[in-house]
């Protein structure tokens, strides 16, 4: 009996490390923030190139409300300018496109915001975003308003690889 509740403690324990190293490595870096009944999780971009003018702002979207509503725009200092966009399919080339009228969230629903489909692109960088680095950002919602944010700059591993490609020299 006690070979068993041994062999049961060691498996736990080594489920638990294992479960603490995911945390650690996917979601240490997660943050929140609130506006009305709209939660948003874990802003982040990658690092830019240092002659890139435009960054992806990536995250997700969580309508606790009773009403839709929609993310209609935002603003940072780190950019001239950020709009909602969506990739597309254009002839079997990804192309992306302004999103006029935002993107809507329903009701108890969750939009995420990722590469190769809806994102925040950040046009007219005032600097290449650097590994590390925190992107101050203001969402703006069409009924919850404004919202400050911060994005994480970080690599992404396990998500594709959009946008500008990117080489070491060795």
């Amino acid at each position: 009996m006690t070979t068993i509740v041994r062999d049961i403690f060691v498996f736990l324990t080594a489920a638990i490390f294992v479960a603490a190293s995911m945390l650690i490595a996917t979601g240490a870096g997660a943050h929140e923030f609130k506006v009305g009944a709209i939660d948003i999780g874990h802003p982040w971009s990658r690092p830019t190139p240092k002659d890139a003018n435009i960054a992806g702002g990536y995250l997700t979207i969580t309508n606790k409300g009773k009403t839709a509503d929609r993310l209609i725009g935002g603003a940072s200092p780190a950019a001239g300018q950020i709009e909602v966009h969506e990739v597309v399919d254009v002839d079997g080339m990804s192309k992306t496109r302004a999103l006029a009228n935002g993107i809507e969230i329903k009701p108890g629903k969750t939009v995420e915001l990722k590469p190769g489909s809806y994102r925040l692109l950040m046009l007219g960088l005032k600097e290449p975003f650097q590994l590390g680095q925190k992107i101050k950002a203001t969402l703006v919602f069409e009924k919850a308003g404004p919202v400050e944010i911060v994005y994480n700059v970080e690599e992404n591993p396990g998500a594709a690889v959009s946008g500008v490609m990117q080489h070491k020299h060795h």
